[in-house]
Formats: C-alpha cells, structure tokens, sequence
C-alpha cells in the first residue's frame, strides 16, 4: 500500500507513521485523512503490529487542517455536505480511540488544531520541550473538532479544558507534563530516540491485555462502575487463556523474563 503524505514502515513490531508535509509544518489535507485512514484500518487486520508510534516530519508534529485546502472546496459547500464531510474525518478519532493496540505520539514540533487531537487521542505522549499543543480553532473562528471538546477536558478537567479551548493558548512539552497530557518532556535529540524505545516496550509486552486495558479505560470515562466491572470479568475472561498468560505463568515460576508474543 502506498501512501502519499505519509511514512510508514513496521519495525520490531512497531508500526512508524511519520506525517510527511513539512513544507507546511505536515498540515492535513484531504490525501493525508485519507492515508491516515487507510493505514489505520491497515493496522487494525494486521497481526504484527503491536504497538504504533506517530511523529511529524521536519520541525513541526501537525499544524493542523491545511487552510489553504479549507478555502477551496470545502468553504464552498453546504452545510448538510460539511457535516457528512467532517463525520468522514472524524472516523480517524474513532478508528485511534478504538485500535486495540498503543498509540505512542512523539510531538517534535507544533501540533495545532486538528493535530493537537491527534495527539490527544494517543495513549501515550512524549513531547520535546520546546514543541507545543495549541487548540488554535479560536484563533481562526473556528469550533474545535477532531475530537478535542471530548478529549481535553478528560486530561485537564474542564476549567482548564475551556481555558485553553477559549484562548488557544500554547502548552508547551514542561507544561503539558504538568497538566497530564503529555507523559514525558524531552529534548528533541532525545524524543524520537525514547518514544521508539518505549513503543518497543510496549510492543514486546503482553498487547492483547494492553489492547482491552485500553478499550476498559475509555469505557471507564463513559459507563458507571457495574459496566466497568462486567467489562473487566469479560475482559479477564478472554487473556486468561492466551499464550501470553500461559508464559508469564511459566516465566514467573521459573524465574525468568517472559517472552510474550502477543496472542
């Protein structure tokens, strides 16, 4: 499969996406929602993939939907076609929220708008210092979409969700490690270095417990203590029998390191 505003290649079970526009810090237009699309639903069906790590080519992460494209075509249309438009998008979200395998985001550089939630809708982020996350839909007149009104005010509650919302103010690596967004703060010689590191880590661990870990987390935000529990029985009822429980039982009592293969 080839993409055209994309890298992607599978390492060590580690799947690499690199957003590739860095002539306009890799904004998104309509062939990368596409790729992006597309690889997603590629990573879904594909066994050897057990953790993903997305990073941006060139200085910046994503700046966002490509407004040159955004008055073109789509200022022109309808608001019926827009919203039909959007929820297409919109499937990105869906498709990252719902793989059942981790998403580390490395954010090298801006990541505005669009590409902010983006990285929101990983599960891990690491961040250079000196990059920044910036809800920038404000500052074009814009409602945030790309599911940033149901992401931020998970990670800062809403005060300081509608804060930012508000003012499209700029959180940089430091700050958003303070605020919980991010989970590390780096230099940005040692970002890409250590998000590879830890995308390895996770993708030698036992990744179908990982995977419903993360489907119970997001639950979790949605549904009552009762749905959370009956997902959890149901949940354990399933790794139970993989072979990665049966080796980490035998590793465990013959005093070794597991060697799990994600099944």
């Amino acid at each position: 499969m080839k993409f055209t505003a994309l890298k992607y290649e599978v390492t060590d079970s580690v799947a690499k996406i690199t957003l590739n526009r860095p002539e306009v810090l890799n904004a998104m237009n309509s062939e990368m929602f596409k790729d992006l699309n597309a690889v997603f639903d590629k990573m879904a069906m594909d066994g050897g993939v057990r953790a993903v790590l997305i990073t941006g080519e060139g200085r910046g992460f994503c700046s966002g939907a490509d407004l040159k494209e955004m008055g073109g075509e789509s200022a022109t249309m309808a608001p019926g076609a827009f919203k039909s438009y959007m929820r297409v998008i919109n499937e990105l979200i869906l498709k990252m929220m719902r793989l059942d395998r981790p998403i580390v985001a490395a954010v090298n550089g801006p990541a505005t708008g669009a590409g902010a939630n983006v990285a929101l809708a990983s599960d891990i982020i690491f961040m250079a210092r000196d990059a920044y996350l910036s809800q920038i839909f404000v500052k074009r007149g814009l409602v945030p979409d790309f599911g940033g009104l149901y992401l931020l005010p998970r990670y800062v509650g809403m005060a300081k969700a509608k804060e930012l919302l508000f003012t499209g103010d700029r959180v940089d690596g430091d700050e958003a490690v303070r605020l919980g967004i991010a989970n590390r703060s780096l230099p940005l010689d040692d970002l890409l270095p250590e998000a590879t590191k830890f995308a390895r880590q996770l993708a030698s661990g036992p990744t179908v417990a990982i995977g419903l870990a993360k489907q119970g987390v997001h639950r979790g935000l949605e549904s009552g203590l009762d749905a959370v529990l009956e997902f959890e029985s149901l949940a354990q009822s399933i790794v139970r029998t993989t072979g990665d429980t049966f080796e980490a039982i035998s590793a465990f009592l013959e005093k070794r390191e597991p060697n799990f293969q994600g099944k």
